[in-house]
């Protein structure tokens, strides 16, 4: 039997949600708090695997338990009285055992967020980039539309030392900015992410806002595969992952 669990949390001092041999983890935390509470150790398995500094709202994850706890809000209820401030269970459920959170995702939505105030904001600094210089929201908003569709996007992957990807190409569904106020929040749909792929086309997006890169560098960038032809990685404080979605209902086990 599996457990699913929803949760949220401030990635700014994890390194990152997969479990590592040293520093905090949100992988990490949420085994140590679900073992205490189910009393059996727990793996649990994430939809995606946020880099060091990255947030999220809705994280999805899943656990195989040996013995179905009774009440699940009481285990929700526990599990966030152990965990540390920066991160929550928001729901636990019931989940087929055929579940698997990153496999079964159709798509996954991060939002990244540019705070282009003069000045930078006490308040925003853990979740957001500082860039005081103007930028025209209209090059980028071009740009961002040239990413839509199925695409290599080689020119924005990040190395991997512990894992190359067997392909380049994605399909983005979204890409797309809005202004809220003095923010700037660029989000992007896409059925599968490279490392870094958000974050490097941010640091491309800005370059062609702040007038260093025409808007139809971003078809070129694409078509060339080359990660020196991108822009800069932007800072991950940025960066959430907002949902992960799934194209039919959650399968619960039967009775």
């Amino acid at each position: 039997m599996q457990l699913r669990l929803v949760v949220a949390y401030d990635g700014t001092r994890f390194r990152g949600w997969q479990r590592q041999a040293r520093g905090a983890t949100v992988q990490g935390e949420l085994e140590r708090a679900l073992g205490i509470v189910l009393r059996e150790p727990v793996r649990v398995r994430g939809a995606g695997r946020t880099d060091a500094g990255v947030h999220a709202c809705a994280q999805v994850a899943a656990v195989r338990v040996q013995r179905v706890p009774e009440d699940l809000s009481r285990i929700r209820r526990g599990v966030n009285a152990l965990l540390p401030d920066d991160i929550a269970v928001s729901a636990i459920e019931l989940a087929d055992d055929a579940f698997d959170p990153r496999r079964d995702a159709t798509s996954r939505v991060y939002e990244y967020r540019i705070w282009r105030a003069p000045a930078a904001s006490p308040f925003w600094r853990r979740w957001s980039w500082h860039v005081p210089r103007p930028l025209d929201l209209a090059a980028m908003q071009r740009a961002a539309g040239m990413l839509v569709g199925e695409r290599d996007f080689a020119a924005f992957c990040g190395a991997d030392p512990h894992e190359r990807p067997r392909t380049t190409v994605r399909r983005v569904i979204e890409s797309a900015w809005r202004e809220e106020g003095p923010l700037l929040v660029y989000r992007i749909e896409a059925t599968a992410f490279l490392k870094h792929m958000v974050r490097n086309i941010v640091g491309t997006l800005v370059e062609v806002g702040s007038g260093s890169r025409p808007a139809d560098s971003a078809a070129i960038v694409l078509a060339d595969r080359d990660r020196t032809r991108a822009g800069p990685t932007a800072p991950a404080a940025g960066l959430v992952l907002v949902e992960v979605r799934y194209g039919h209902a959650w399968p619960l086990p039967h009775p």
